[in-house]
């Protein structure tokens, strides 16, 4: 499993994931599952993946594979030259497509699961930041003001918060401590979501990531809201009032 959230507010966007994988108790590995593009003061696009991995990675490189070729052929459409972020997530939908018509059967004749996801996030100059969460089959959904993020994998230990504190007018830095809490909760809860993390932050109309970082286990910025979280957290339920017992 995994978990990945991402997150579109008025200021930008928010990406998290952990690195975890898990094929079994004495099968887990460590692969990045965030993966970012960027064209100078023009564009930036970054991705979450969760669900198969064989799928995920073919995926990603389908989309780089067509990049690749563009240099010789510029008229091959790619993430770093289509026209909206909006035909961004219809090429990932056809890659997505491509890889589960091409493979699905094997992989559940197997005995395995071929499901997966993706969430992309991005804006071009001349358009609006967006973000959208593309199903197995290629077909997707975008974030709204009403729901501003997204969550694939293990999503239901760190959605309380998320539900709880996140408006599209917060400013970024505290929706980056938002998706801190929300995945600090999915790492108490769940082992098959593990450090290190990698995030990713977006300005609105800078067509840049300001941050790019892997987040280890040692990460003391990390550790103290972990820390704060769970110690305000044990504070504010001995003050919660009694419930009167039933007769």
């Amino acid at each position: 499993m995994t978990y990945c959230v991402a997150v579109r507010v008025t200021d930008g966007l928010v990406l998290l994931s952990d690195t975890r994988t898990n094929a079994g108790i004495d099968n887990i590995s460590r692969f990045a599952k965030m993966f970012t593009w960027e064209v100078s003061g023009e564009r930036a696009i970054g991705m979450l993946c969760s669900g198969n991995l064989s799928i995920t990675q073919g995926v990603i490189t389908r989309l780089n594979k067509a990049i690749e070729k563009s240099a010789d052929d510029p008229e091959i459409e790619t993430v770093l030259n289509a026209e909206s972020i909006y035909r961004i997530a219809e090429l990932v939908g056809e890659a997505m497509q491509a890889q589960q018509d091409r493979y699905r059967e094997s992989i559940q004749a197997g005995g395995a699961g071929a499901d997966a996801m993706i969430l992309v996030a991005g804006q071009r100059a001349g358009g609006r930041h967006r973000l959208f969460m593309v199903y197995s089959a290629g077909n997707f959904v975008e974030a709204t003001d009403d729901t501003p993020y997204f969550q694939i994998g293990e999503h239901k230990y760190g959605k309380p918060i998320l539900d709880r504190v996140l408006r599209i007018d917060m400013p970024l830095e505290q929706v980056v401590k938002a998706v801190c809490v929300s995945m600090d909760s999915t790492l108490h809860s769940n082992l098959s979501v593990g450090m290190p993390l990698d995030l990713a932050v977006m300005r609105a109309d800078s067509f840049a990531f300001q941050t790019r970082e892997r987040i280890e286990a040692d990460d003391p910025r990390f550790i103290a809201i972990s820390r704060e979280w769970g110690e305000r957290l044990r504070a504010a339920f001995r003050t919660l009032p009694g419930m009167t017992a039933a007769p």
